[in-house]
C-alpha cells in the first residue's frame, strides 16, 4: 500500500473516532446532577430559564410565592429560579464546561486551492492538512477536558452553595433587622412618654432640670437608635431583595416573618457532622486540578518539542497546446524545528502549575478539618449563647419586670423607674434576637463548610456580655 493510500485511511479512521469520542457539555444534565447531590440545599428548585415560556412561567411562580410572607425556603427557591444574578452563575458555569469540553477537540482541517497558469501550461493544486499531533494526542486531550468538564461540575455545585447560603444569611439579617426595629420603636415610645411625663413634672415643680435632662437624654438616645433599626431594617430588607432578583413590583409584595424561627430543641451532634463532612466538594475540586494539570503536563510537555502537520495534494496539470492533462498526487509532512525555542519555558509552566496544584491539594487537605471544626465550634457556641438568652435571661427580665410593676402599684418605686426597666427589658429582648440571628447565621455557614464551601462566622462578644446587664439594678 502506497504512503498517501495509509495517511489517507489513516486520517479517515482517526477521524470517525474523533466524531464518536468528543467530550460534550449538556447543562440540563449537569443542573440535574446538581439538584440530586445538593437536595438539602435546592430541593430540586435549581433550573437554567432559557425561553421566555420559562421566563414567565418563573415569574407566575415567584408571584405565588410573594403572596405569603417569605420563608427562609422560599427565598431560597425564588432566588434559585428568579434571580438574574444567579442565572448569570449558571450560564457562566455552562459556557465553562463548553469552553473544557472544546480543549479536547482537534482544529479542523484546513483546504488549500491554488491556480497556477505558466505560459500555456496551467496548474491546479488542492491540499488538504490537517494536525497530525493533534490526531494522534486526541485520547490524552479528551481525559484532560473530562477532567476539567468533571472539575466545572464541581464548581458549579460549589457556587450553588455559596449563593444559597448567602441568601440564607440574608433572609436571617432581614428579619431579625425587622424584629429588632419593632423593639427599637417600643423602647422610644417609652422614652418618649418619660421625657413628656419629665417635662410636665419640671414645669410644676416637681422635678429638677437635671432630672428632666436625663429623661430626656433617654428620649435622644433612643430616637437616634430607631433611626439606626429602621435604616438596619430598610438595608438588610433591599440586601435580600437583589440577591433574590425582585423588580419594583414584586419588592412592594415582599413581606418577611414577624420574627425569626425558634431555636432547635437540641444542637447537631459533632460526630454526626463531621461524618457529612467526608466527601467535602473543596477536596474533590483540588483533586480534579491536580489531575487535570498533572494530564495537562504530560501532553504539554511532548508538544512543547514538536508540532507535526500532516497534509494530501492533488495537482492538475493542463496542456494547452497538446490538450493533454496529467494529475499529481502525494502528501506532505510539516515539522516544526527546535532551532530558536526548544520548549523549555512553557515545559517549566506545565511543571509549576502541577507542583502549585499538588500543593494546594496537600493544603486543602490539611485544613478541610480544621475549617469544619472551627465553623460547628461557632454554631455551638453561638447556640449556647441563645440558649442562655432564652432559657436564662429573658425568663430572669421577665420575673424582675412582674416585681417591678408590683412595686409600681404598692407605690414603692415610681413611672420612671417602671420605664426604665421595661426599657432595659426590650433591650434585653434585642439582645436576644441578636443572638438568635447570629445563630441561625452560623447554621447556615455550618451546612457550607460540611459540604466543603468553607464559611466563617463571627461570634458577637457583645450578645455573650449582654447577660450581665440583666441582672442589675436601677
Amino acid at each position: 500500500m502506497t504512503p498517501p493510500r495509509i495517511l489517507k485511511k489513516t486520517a479517515i479512521a482517526l477521524a470517525v473516532l474523533v466524531l464518536a469520542g468528543c467530550a460534550t457539555v449538556n447543562i440540563s444534565e449537569s443542573v440535574d446532577q446538581t439538584n440530586q447531590e445538593l437536595n438539602g440545599f435546592t430541593n430540586g428548585k435549581l433550573s437554567l430559564v432559557q425561553t421566555d415560556e420559562q421566563r414567565q412561567a418563573m415569574a407566575s411562580k415567584a408571584s405565588e410565592i410573594l403572596k405569603e410572607p417569605l420563608s427562609q425556603a422560599a427565598a431560597v427557591e425564588l432566588m434559585l429560579t428568579h434571580s438574574p444574578q444567579f442565572q448569570t452563575v449558571l450560564a457562566e458555569n455552562w459556557a465553562q464546561a463548553a469552553q473544557a469540553a472544546q480543549s479536547g477537540r482537534i482544529h479542523n482541517p484546513v483546504f488549500a486551492f491554488e491556480r497556477l497558469r505558466i505560459k500555456d501550461e496551467l496548474e491546479l493544486g488542492r491540499l488538504l492538512s490537517f494536525g497530525l499531533l493533534d490526531l494522534l494526542s486526541f485520547p490524552a486531550r479528551q481525559g484532560i477536558a473530562r477532567t476539567q468538564i468533571d472539575r466545572a461540575q464541581l464548581q458549579l455545585t460549589s457556587s450553588v452553595v455559596d449563593q444559597v447560603t448567602q441568601v440564607r444569611q440574608a433572609w436571617v439579617d432581614a428579619v431579625a433587622a425587622q424584629q429588632a426595629h419593632t423593639y427599637a420603636q417600643q423602647v422610644f415610645e417609652s422614652a418618649q412618654t418619660s421625657a413628656e411625663l419629665a417635662r410636665r413634672m419640671q414645669e410644676v415643680g416637681n422635678f429638677t432640670r437635671l432630672q428632666r435632662a436625663r429623661q430626656q437624654s433617654f428620649y435622644a438616645d433612643a430616637a437616634l437608635n430607631l433611626a439606626a433599626t429602621r435604616h438596619k431594617a430598610t438595608a438588610t430588607r433591599e440586601a435580600l431583595v437583589r440577591m433574590l432578583g425582585l423588580n419594583t413590583e414584586q419588592t412592594a409584595q415582599l413581606k418577611l416573618p414577624d420574627r425569626l424561627p425558634d431555636l432547635p430543641e437540641a444542637p447537631k451532634a459533632a460526630s454526626d457532622v463531621a461524618k457529612q463532612g467526608e466527601n467535602r466538594l473543596d477536596v474533590r475540586m483540588a483533586k480534579q486540578g491536580f489531575d487535570a494539570n498533572a494530564k495537562a503536563q504530560g501532553l504539554g510537555n511532548v508538544a512543547s518539542f514538536l508540532d507535526i502537520e500532516a497534509g494530501i495534494r492533488y495537482d492538475t496539470i493542463f496542456e494547452n497546446d497538446t490538450g493533454e492533462r496529467n494529475n499529481k498526487k502525494g502528501y506532505e509532512l510539516e515539522l516544526a524545528l527546535p532551532i530558536f525555542d526548544w520548549g523549555g519555558m512553557k515545559r517549566d509552566t506545565f511543571n509549576a502549575n502541577t507542583l502549585a496544584a499538588a500543593n494546594r491539594l496537600e493544603a486543602t487537605l490539611r485544613s478541610a478539618q480544621s475549617t469544619l471544626r472551627e465553623s460547628y465550634s461557632a454554631y455551638r457556641t453561638t447556640y449556647d449563647i441563645a440558649r442562655h438568652y432564652r432559657d436564662e435571661i429573658i425568663p430572669l427580665r421577665q420575673t424582675i419586670a412582674d416585681e417591678n410593676v408590683l412595686r409600681y402599684n404598692g407605690m414603692f418605686i415610681g413611672v420612671f423607674e417602671l420605664l426604665a426597666d421595661s426599657r432595659d427589658q426590650v433591650n434585653v429582648v434585642v439582645q436576644a434576637i441578636n443572638a438568635q440571628a447570629d445563630f441561625w447565621r452560623a447554621d447556615a455557614a455550618l451546612q457550607a463548610t460540611v459540604v466543603g464551601k468553607p464559611m466563617m462566622v463571627s461570634v458577637s462578644g457583645a450578645a455573650a456580655s449582654a447577660g450581665g446587664d440583666a441582672g442589675g439594678g436601677h
